[in-house]
């Protein structure tokens, strides 16, 4: 037995002069109906349109078959032979009708998506009550601003007919150059700023038409505004937040909103480690992953200043995203960059969301609260090129602390003496660095940093071994640097999902989000965790747990920088959810005057009240889904 799935052209004529085939009995139901029905009815369907090409008329769909099959792989687009009578097709409705009289064909089934268009997140999340009728929210007259890897700012889901929707697009990535007029922003030092009038004249200047078909000049474009998203990431993120695309089904949750972008110094992610982003520059040229970097906490801090500026010059009120963070810290909303945000949300008026992380499953913490000898074993892979290890403690416990290399050898650490040890292990340098608490902490880190001599790390189980001097009062706490920054094998083989939230997802004024799986209606296992609490901390602790809500963050299909759209799955794609969202409310309360106060906390207020119970969870708030998962709709008095 054997499945196919196939492209598939036309055969029949129906009344709009379009070729199907009708009711066919090996051909499953939704399959038929989706051949019987125009394409533009189709199009707004949540299921129909799922597998089908409108751009060249070919399907896929998948072939349940017996008997030996190959010969087909001519009389179709493509063929995968799957396991046990399966495969995979991609044909025209014309090859498939052709497919079907086949004795071997058994029966055709067309491909259920896992993916979630954004109009089924906004169904899960209660957002469709409040965005339709005449009086339906927008997001009209508010801001939303996003701090990521940029943005395909050619794409139609950032248009309207007044031109770009990007009313500033500041790329810290880019030289300035007087000489052609790319100048940083008032007050930065860094980076060029485009105004909506650039944008719409790079607009202007990429159509084309060639032999009567129209075509994208993406070199004409760059001319003027040279900015482009090599991951994907902001793309995603903005269309899911405010994309506003002629197809319903893809429209971001805030279309009518105006955007302020920031392409942050470097970029967001390495290739392929997180869900569903490409390499790819706007014109879908492949990009050399080695080229992209991480953006600093000092590119991100000056990016919320600036979209503050903007949002009180325009007297606007913004929703600002930040779908990225990072594992290192103390975990306890104490950073500079958290303290920094907290400030921030005090500043105009304003909404800050920020997303989980996707670490609770990576192997990247553990934690242990000290009573006898214990030992921590860190698993580092082969051809690892470096990898630090941060340990958090109360510097009220005491402690002695060995390192045990892989052949075995101990190698004590002086925790007596705050600052620099060096050893030389094997073909590994590692830098330790102990501090102690600071103004703004209560916390001591004693900080590993394994570095090779030559080109890799020694690989094997290197051990922390650890022994408390006195009672311990407090866990102490290990941390890896983030999964996307490591081998996936290098990790702890006794992790701790819990505080795994990444850094400034611990900001206490910001919205902070996590993600859960709608096909389950159940948390996501990958999204970050503050500590685990128990029922009578919840209560006592409510208003201080983190994440504040999740949203529907598997299987997102959003904008792609390259066009089209694509799958994404991560606590980056429901922040943007929640972001559109909390501009909906500041759309009700101030642009509406409804509320003029309904900003910062006060919005988090309310969509915490809303939010509604998961499947999986009996305890709220809690350490996972914190009040559980938006829903608008009841979260607007």
């Amino acid at each position: 037995m054997y499945f196919f799935i196939f492209h598939i052209i036309d055969c029949y004529k129906n009344p709009n002069g379009k070729d199907i085939i009708l009711n066919n009995e090996k051909l499953d139901s939704i399959l038929n109906l989706s051949l019987e029905t125009e394409e533009a009815v189709r199009e707004k369907s949540n299921i129909l349109s799922n597998g089908f090409n409108p751009e060249n008329g070919i399907w896929e769909v998948i072939v349940k078959y017996h008997g030996d099959i190959s010969r087909m792989a001519s009389e179709v687009e493509s063929l995968e032979l799957l396991l046990n009578g399966y495969a995979i097709m991609t044909l025209s409705e014309a090859q498939l009708a052709r497919i079907i009289m086949e004795d071997e064909i058994e029966y055709v089934e067309k491909p259920k998506s896992f993916a979630f268009d954004v109009y089924q997140a906004k169904l899960r999340s209660c957002i469709l009550p409040v965005t339709t009728g005449e009086t339906g929210l927008t997001g009209e007259d508010v801001l939303i601003a996003v701090l990521d890897s940029g943005i395909n700012y050619l794409l139609p889901d950032f248009q309207n007919e007044n031109g770009s929707r990007i009313l500033y697009l500041w790329d810290q990535t880019l030289q300035a150059d007087s000489e052609r007029g790319f100048l940083p922003p008032d007050g930065f030092a860094k980076g060029v700023e485009f105004t909506k009038a650039d944008i719409d004249r790079a607009i202007a200047a990429s159509q084309e038409e060639t032999s009567g078909r129209r075509i994208v000049n993406y070199s004409a474009a760059r001319e003027i505004v040279p900015s482009t998203d090599a991951s994907g990431h902001g793309t995603a993120v903005t269309g899911i937040a405010a994309g506003s695309p002629a197809a319903l089904r893809y429209q971001g949750i805030a279309p009518q909103s105006g955007l302020l972008i920031v392409k942050l110094g470097g970029n967001r992610l390495v290739a392929g480690r997180e869900e569903g982003i490409g390499v790819t520059d706007n014109s879908g040229t492949e990009v050399e992953p080695s080229t992209q970097n991480f953006p600093l906490t000092t590119d991100l801090m000056r990016g919320i200043s600036y979209v503050l500026r903007k949002a009180q010059e325009l007297r606007r009120p913004v929703a600002v995203n930040m779908s990225i963070g990072d594992s290192y810290g103390s975990h306890d909303g104490t950073s500079l960059l958290e303290r920094f945000i907290d400030a921030a949300c005090e500043t105009g008026r304003n909404v800050i969301c920020i997303g989980s992380g996707n670490e609770a499953v990576a192997g990247g913490h553990t934690s242990l609260r000290l009573i006898r000898e214990e030992r921590i074993e860190l698993s580092i892979a082969e051809a690892e090129q470096s990898i630090n290890v941060q340990i958090w403690k109360n510097y009220a416990d005491s402690i002695t602390l060995t390192l045990e290399a892989p052949g075995g050898a101990r190698y004590p650490v002086v925790l007596e003496r705050t600052g620099k040890q060096t050893w030389i292990i094997g073909d590994t340098r590692v830098l330790i660095y102990v501090s102690p608490p600071t103004p703004h902490s209560v916390n001591e880190e004693i900080f590993f940093d394994f570095i090779p001599l030559e080109r890799y790390v020694d690989s094997g189980i290197w051990t922390f071994v650890l022994t408390p001097v006195g009672e311990n009062r407090e866990d102490t706490h290990f941390f890896l640097p983030d999964a996307v920054a490591r081998n996936a094998q290098t990790r702890f083989l006794r992790p701790n999902p819990h505080l795994t939230m990444t850094i400034p997802g611990f900001s206490s004024r910001a919205i902070t989000v996590g993600a859960y799986d709608m096909v389950i209606d159940a948390y996501a296992d990958f999204s970050g965790r503050d500590r685990e609490i128990d029922e009578r901390e919840s209560a006592f602790f409510a208003s201080n747990v983190k994440p504040d809500i999740v949203a529907p963050g598997v299987g997102i299909t959003a904008p792609a920088s390259g066009g089209g759209y694509r799958s994404f799955t991560g606590t980056s794609f429901a922040t943007p959810i929640v972001t559109g969202s909390a501009a909906l409310l500041l759309e009700w309360g101030i642009v509406r005057g409804n509320d003029n106060f309904l900003y910062g906390e006060k919005v988090k207020a309310y969509l915490r009240r809303g939010a509604r119970p998961l499947s999986d969870e009996r305890i709220y708030p809690n350490a996972k889904t914190g009040y559980g998962a938006l829903c608008v709709n009841e979260s607007i008095p």
